[in-house]
């Protein structure tokens, strides 16, 4: 750290007494900050990163910042920069593309400033001393809770630590969930980051409650919104499934702790992903139904925040839609479906989604009605969400507060601010706002209403015509399923056909087939007939027609304004001004740390809280204690007696469990003392490596004291291994490879695949390409097949996991078959079996002990056609992969398209006639048909 930043004039936005304090011990030493969601972490982080920024001859890195948190600093660096009136500071310089230039990032570096770089493109700069370590001022972490032993930011950090003392590391995180999970988890994650002070901030915190708890409180007005009877059925009903759901995974016998497999921590949003994760490493032991309940939780979950968030009507298309996607294909005789589908709870939940859209008497006994309603006949219900109503009555509320009531002036804009939970809520409130005061022209004896009723709030409008969206969306889905069940049913067909062509998997010839009880040709045949499944009672089409009839659009929806997808801007004076903001009604979706810049934008004096969250108050409180002169009266709303009131009481009694954890932990932690970054090192295994004395059978004496190195592909950063690798001493060397991804001796080259890797190469045919330019180039050419640590260690997982693509219903050879074809293929090619990144690590030690180390020129060069360079082989990955599955795709047609074209939207948009240009007639007819295949056709 320079010493004349002290004399540097730097301005802070620090107004609250806990700010300072913690920008006060961030400033006098290294520690890892650990701040309660919503006190306003990167205002923390900015001013800290601006306190270096004034100066001008620091170089800082801010590892771990997303996209729009790169925005939010580079923004408040300039503005930092203005008020300070600081010449010399640069703002902050992102490093994100592989577009930029090694000359480029040279240069950047060596100006200084401050600096986010995405982790690969700084690991492979640090290793290749493009970056060098030494000259960094200092390193400063965001989202330190994701950092594992294994990840890219733990590989940054020790490489920084190893070659950087002095330079200060300063580590952030707003989420303490994380590190109060396992043995020792805060010294774990301390020793990861190479620190060795935890400071916590709770909300609790003696100077955070003082900083936010004096006279500059804002007013909350708590309103507790009652569900309808409906909803609360299908509340009910939903947890009755996701009870029965967990008894039925607890019943199984997985051998695992079950302790924390309760209905209350169901509703924690990634409890469907904890359970996963803990039957990972046992998935090929676990039996189909456990794994279908496992995938079950996650649609219940996603349901019941559909009811408290969709409207009547979208929440009954979704639940057609999760119907239709656990329906079995036609002629399939896998009885497949869901286990919840079958409770009486389920029939419950979907009888009431649908009357609460619309109703009728389907029964031709039934008497009518003396309403005059014809036997047959559907008539909409359109049940509105509680919340609507309670919103328009506040929004007239604060309209009678500042009629009444102007004299308050402040700096607050008379904004009203709208939050709630996604992009979603945010477009039909802003829908229903507009609509609300809308009637549609009704018959003649409707006509007469009174003013009241006139006046009063309504979604009528607005659910008329989402329901006749449904219904026309209803009849078109019918007829998407339809064709693709269709075609379903001629690869099924074929493939049927293909088995009986080659041989009978798993099953004696049909004269040895066991005898079935029952005898008949029905009995041994395909199990149930076409559609026999699981059924809801459709309704008829006249009762639709009649229906759609009903709720045809009237006068009123031809004067209403169409929604506007493009403009072209033009005459742009004439039709736009800016917003008077007194009148203005902003709907915005929750979005973590931006929500603060949303309220400091806007000065809203009015807020209303949609859906709770409990940072968001946080901040609301850290805004008004921020200012003395704006005024904030906040509407809180919430369902009575809901999940939603429940998960947001258990996410802040989580929180503060977990400070409580830390604190306690934080008080009997042992101090680590080692923070160098080396790795620990075995004088045996030093003197071994200098001295070889392995003369016999022609050998030689050889000494040599550099340590041993590898030469690493650089898209191979993404994954954990050269991080371990680096660990184990070895030094690492980045290069961009064009045959395998590991080269350890000037004879021995490596391709690493992840079993998901290796069914994706043998599908589009690129590991044979890949093994015959290995044995072309290499003596000991090798496949690693490695297998993640936290699963089972076997291809039994892919082999027989129905939930994804890679059944074998469509894949009749499976992985076993393939790999055996791989090695008659190619005897020379040897296979690396590893269990984790960790296995992994320890075998490469033993294949280079004894060996010479490879060059790292000469690994660059094999492959290339003469004169060509290394850099132009970088292409992205991914799509290159999207474009292997389109028909008619080979690697020679692909490596043609990707140097024509610039992206695959440009692929899509190719003619027929110019794909025949670049890969051949029929190839070029396939590719064209899979881009501009409609799924309605029949």
């Amino acid at each position: 750290m320079p010493s004349d930043t002290a004399k540097a004039p730097v301005k802070l936005s620090l107004p609250l007494e806990y700010q300072q304090d913690c920008f006060s011990e961030l400033r006098n030493e290294d520690e890892l900050l650990i701040l309660a969601r919503g006190l306003g972490l990167l205002r923390v982080v900015t001013n800290l990163l601006h306190s270096y920024d004034a100066v001008g001859n620091n170089l800082v890195v801010v590892v771990g910042a997303d996209e729009r948190e790169n925005g939010w600093i580079g923004e408040a660096l300039a503005e930092h920069a203005a008020i300070s009136k600081t010449p010399a500071a640069r703002g902050l310089s992102q490093v994100n593309t592989d577009m930029m230039t090694v000359g480029t990032r040279e240069r950047m570096y060596s100006q200084g400033g401050i600096f986010s770089i995405t982790s690969r493109i700084m690991v492979v700069d640090l290793l290749s001393k493009l970056l060098n370590p030494e000259t960094v001022t200092g390193l400063v972490v965001l989202h330190s809770e994701r950092i594992i032993a294994t990840s890219i930011e733990a590989f940054i950090i020790r490489i920084y630590r190893q070659m950087n003392k002095a330079g200060f590391l300063k580590a952030f995180s707003d989420n303490p969930e994380p590190f109060t999970t396992g043995f020792a988890p805060l010294a774990s994650m301390m020793r990861n980051l190479f620190l060795r002070k935890p400071s916590l901030w709770p909300r609790f915190h003696v100077t955070v409650a003082k900083s936010l708890e004096g006279r500059k409180k804002a007013e909350v007005i708590e309103l507790e919104v009652p569900m309808t009877d409906g909803m609360r059925d299908i509340q009910n009903a939903i947890l009755e499934c996701v009870e029965v759901s967990i008894g039925e995974l607890r019943k199984a016998d997985t051998g695992l702790e079950l302790d924390d497999w309760t209905l209350d921590s169901a509703l924690h949003k990634s409890f469907d992903v904890i359970v996963r994760r803990q039957l990972d490493p046992i998935w090929h032991r676990v039996s189909y139904r456990t794994r279908q309940i496992v995938n079950d939780l996650s649609v219940l979950r996603s349901v019941l925040h559909a009811l408290l968030t969709y409207d009547a009507v979208s929440f009954n298309k979704y639940l057609d839609t999760i119907l239709a996607a656990h329906q079995p294909p036609p002629g399939s005789n896998r009885q497949n479906q869901s286990p919840w589908l079958f409770l009486d709870a389920a029939n419950t939940i979907f009888e009431t989604a649908k009357r609460r859209v619309y109703t009728g008497k389907p029964n031709d006994g039934e008497v009518p009605e003396a309403s005059g309603a014809l036997l047959d006949s559907l008539r909409p219900v359109l049940e509105e969400q509680p919340k609507w109503a309670l919103l328009a009555d506040i929004l007239e509320e604060i309209e009678r507060d500042a009629y009444f009531n102007p004299g308050i002036r402040d700096d607050s804009n008379g904004t009203i601010l709208v939050m709630c939970s996604d992009q979603e809520t945010c477009r039909q409130l802003r829908e229903y706002l507009q609509n609300m005061h809308v009637r549609p022209q009704q018959a003649t004896e409707d006509d007469e209403v009174d003013d009241d009723a006139e006046l009063k709030a309504s979604a009528t409008f607005m659910m008329r015509r989402k329901l006749r969206n449904y219904l026309n969306w209803k009849r078109d889905f019918a007829r998407v399923s339809a064709s693709l069940f269709t075609e379903n049913q001629k690869v099924l067909e074929g493939f049927t056909d293909q088995r009986g062509a080659n041989g009978y998997r798993g099953k004696g010839p049909p004269n040895k087939r066991r005898r079935v009880r029952g005898g008949s040709s029905a009995a041994a045949g395909g199990g149930r007939p076409v559609n026999s499944s699981l059924q809801m009672a459709e309704d008829r089409e006249s009762q639709v027609a009649t229906l759609l009839a009903g709720i045809q659009p009237t006068d009123a929806d031809g004067v209403q304004k169409d929604e506007v997808v493009v403009d072209s801007l033009d005459d742009m004076e004439d039709y736009f001004e800016l917003y008077e903001m007194n009148d203005l009604v902003v709907v915005h979706p929750y979005d973590g740390d931006m929500d603060e810049h949303v309220l400091e934008e806007v000065r809203p004096r009015y807020v209303i809280m949609y859906e709770p969250d409990a940072a968001f108050i946080r901040r609301v409180e850290v805004y008004r204690s921020s200012h003395d002169d704006r005024n904030v009266r906040v509407y809180f709303m919430y369902y009575g007696g809901s999940v939603e009131e429940q998960r947001y009481l258990s996410a802040v009694r989580r929180e503060k469990d977990a400070f409580t954890r830390l604190i306690k932990e934080k008080g009997n932690m042992a101090v680590t003392i080692t923070l160098d970054g080396a790795a620990p090192s075995d004088p045996q295994e030093q003197f071994l490596r200098t001295v070889n004395t392995r003369i016999a059978g022609g050998g030689r004496l050889a000494a040599t004291a550099e340590p041993p190195r590898i030469v690493v592909d650089v898209r191979e950063f993404r994954s954990s291994l050269p991080s371990l690798l680096h660990g184990r001493s070895n030094v690492v060397v980045p290069c961009m490879l064009t045959v395998a991804d590991y080269v350890l001796t000037p004879n021995i080259c490596i391709e690493r695949k992840s079993v998901r890797d290796l069914i994706s190469s043998f599908k589009n045919g690129r590991l044979f390409n890949q093994a015959e330019t290995m044995l072309q180039h290499y003596q000991y050419p090798m496949l690693l097949i490695e297998f993640d640590q936290n699963k089972s260690f076997t291809l039994d997982t892919f082999g027989t996991d129905h939930t994804t693509t890679l059944s074998t219903a469509n894949n009749p050879q499976d992985l076993q078959s393939k790999v055996a074809l791989l090695t008659l293929a190619f005897p020379r090619l040897k296979i690396i079996w590893s269990s984790s990144p960790y296995q992994t690590a320890e075998i490469f030690d033993e294949l280079k002990k004894q060996q010479e180390e490879p060059d790292p020129i000469k690994a660059v060069q094999i492959g290339l056609i003469a004169g060509e360079d290394p850099s132009d082989q970088s292409f992205n990955q991914t799509p290159q992969d999207m474009l292997r599955a389109v028909p008619g795709m080979t690697e020679k047609n692909l490596s043609r398209i990707t140097l024509e074209v610039v992206n695959l939207a440009d692929v899509s948009n190719l003619t027929e006639e110019e794909l025949d240009v670049m890969i051949g007639k029929e190839a070029g007819r396939q590719v064209y048909r899979f881009f501009n295949r409609s799924v309605l056709e029949e």
